[in-house]
């Protein structure tokens, strides 16, 4: 493993290789890894604190995965420099994960704009790794514009990513009637927007009852505010509504920043 010394400039300038390193390093849970993490940590907090960071929940099978893909290949293109943290369920029985995230993100995965890194759950609860925040920094500290964590999506724990990020998305199937009965007022009262994903075809009218029941879900939920969270329909695979939902979010932020 390179010392912290190593791997401060290379992951000033941008060095994808030398922030994979570091955030390797983080992750490790050796004693004297953990005494060189704390100490690269310090070095670059400074440099932290610039990027936009977004959390991305949702059932398995929403389509998380497609829409990182869609919404970074926009962003990248664009010129902005993307990290996605996706977190990978751990099994219980053996401890590992898949960590596939890149094979379902074949396209963004190959843009020199984008870092995709994919980390163990470890049984953390919450919905994120055990180093997740860390990892932020660190992708922060190298000049990414955007941060997009994707978390394991395993229903109402996940409210960890919520205190980490700056806009908290949580994502919904068409004709998702007992989803929101299932994830009821925990996730729900935490998100700043809401999509119903894969909004196309056959499934774009259920979608369309799926974001009707949700605003009224959403205006209970935040009787006491005076804008409930946004509502959103979308389809990473036709690549509709997903531009609109960047501007609702980069809106919803600029808004909190200012107030």
């Amino acid at each position: 493993m390179a010392s912290c010394k190593d791997l401060i400039d290379p992951i000033r300038s941008g060095d994808r290789s030398a922030l994979a390193r570091a955030i390797t390093l983080i992750e490790s849970r050796r004693h004297e890894d953990t005494v060189a993490a704390e100490q690269l940590l310090s070095q670059l907090l400074p440099d932290s604190g610039r990027a936009i960071r977004i959390g991305i929940t949702g059932a398995p099978g929403v389509g998380k995965s497609t829409l990182i893909e869609t919404l970074g290949m926009q962003l990248c293109d664009a010129g902005k420099k993307l990290a996605v943290l996706a977190v990978d369920p751990s099994s219980s029985v053996t401890g590992g994960s898949i960590l596939g995230d890149k094979t379902r993100m074949d396209e963004l995965s190959r843009h020199r704009n984008a870092f995709i890194r994919p980390s163990p759950g470890g049984g953390t609860l919450g919905g994120v790794a055990g180093r997740t925040q860390e990892a932020m920094i660190l992708c922060e500290a190298a000049g990414n514009d955007v941060i997009l964590v994707e978390t394991i999506g395993t229903g109402q724990s996940e409210f960890a990513v919520h205190g980490m990020v700056d806009f908290f998305l949580v994502m919904l199937s068409p004709a998702a009637g007992d989803e929101l009965q299932g994830i009821k007022r925990g996730v729900m009262e935490l998100a700043d927007g809401v999509l119903v994903h894969k909004a196309d075809g056959d499934l774009l009218p259920a979608a369309n009852r799926t974001a009707q029941q949700c605003m009224l879900a959403m205006r209970v939920l935040h009787s006491g505010h005076q804008d409930p969270p946004g509502v959103y329909l979308g389809s990473s695979t036709e690549n509709s509504g997903i531009s609109e939902l960047w501007q609702s979010i980069e809106r919803d932020i600029d808004r909190r920043q200012q107030s």
